[in-house]
């Protein structure tokens, strides 16, 4: 494994049952069809969360995020995460409440690439090739020509991740806390563990820290945030290596931070190296 320092106008055929959670109450419809404008009315109307029934009753929970700005990078940090600077994401987004797991790989794809066989692990061993192989039959099923499914950028990742915070994790800076949070080295037993079972942050999203690393939709580059955009920023347009974002359960607490950035080649496959999917229109 490489490391920087260690290492969704038109109308989309879904055939699935659609949960939209709105004011708290849960109004389940089998739609036929999902269009744009019924899609954002659902936005408009407050819904925090949209539930897909993937197939035999596997579902993925959505979460959505609302645009806002946050400061990027760690100046207590490695070189690639300066200089810290401010980004503003312009436009809402869904996001996956927990890493997809093992059971939602194979309802998609049909099989189960990972090395450790448990149904609600988040998956494993899958390479950013992988990812997108998934996601391109993720969007068959459920996306349209202005629906898409796809990993997070690097910026989409970290905003999610803070959740409304600047500090060293998305609950503070004391490392004593992470386990509360977070599987890593120190309270993982040397294995992967089931997505949810810990704290989530303040945004209701779960395992952003540890357990496994995330792919993230950008090339990596060590330079990049000094040139980067202000807003919406998608990395650079080329590069050989991809970035991931989180860390894992075999990590350090200082590998876990918000901002710690590390990048693994598109084609590598490792026990530690997930991901986690955001839905834009």
């Amino acid at each position: 494994m490489c490391s920087a320092r260690r290492g969704f106008s038109c109308v989309a055929v879904v055939a699935a049952w659609l949960v939209v959670v709105s004011g708290g109450l849960a109004q389940e419809t089998k739609q036929e069809t999902k269009t744009d404008a019924a899609l954002q009315d659902s936005i408009k109307a407050g819904a925090e969360k949209v539930t897909l029934d993937l197939s035999a009753g596997v579902q993925m929970e959505l979460t959505l995020i609302r645009p806002g700005s946050f400061m990027m990078g760690d100046a207590k940090g490695g070189d690639d995460e300066k200089p810290v600077h401010k980004v503003t994401i312009t436009k809402p987004f869904y996001v996956g409440k927990y890493k997809v797991t093992q059971q939602q790989w194979e309802a998609v794809m049909g099989s189960n690439p990972s090395e450790v066989k448990e149904p609600k692990n988040p998956v494993e061993h899958v390479s950013w090739e992988d990812c997108e192989a998934f996601l391109k039959k993720f969007n068959e099923k459920f996306g349209s020509k202005s629906i898409k499914f796809s990993l997070p950028t690097e910026a989409q990742w970290e905003y999610v991740c803070r959740a409304g915070s600047s500090t060293q994790y998305c609950f503070g800076d004391n490392e004593a806390d992470l386990g509360r949070y977070a599987w890593f080295i120190n309270n993982s037993k040397g294995k992967i563990h089931p997505v949810g079972e810990k704290r989530p942050n303040a945004w209701g999203l779960y395992d952003v820290h540890g357990d496994t690393w995330e792919w993230c939709a950008d090339w990596y580059n060590k330079e990049y945030y000094k040139s980067s955009p202000a807003s919406d920023p998608t990395g650079p347009a080329s590069g050989a290596f991809r970035v991931c974002r989180g860390s894992s359960w075999d990590n350090l607490a200082p590998d876990c931070r918000c901002g710690f950035r590390l990048f693994d080649m598109p084609s590598d496959r490792f026990p530690y190296l997930g991901l986690r999917i955001v839905c834009s229109w």
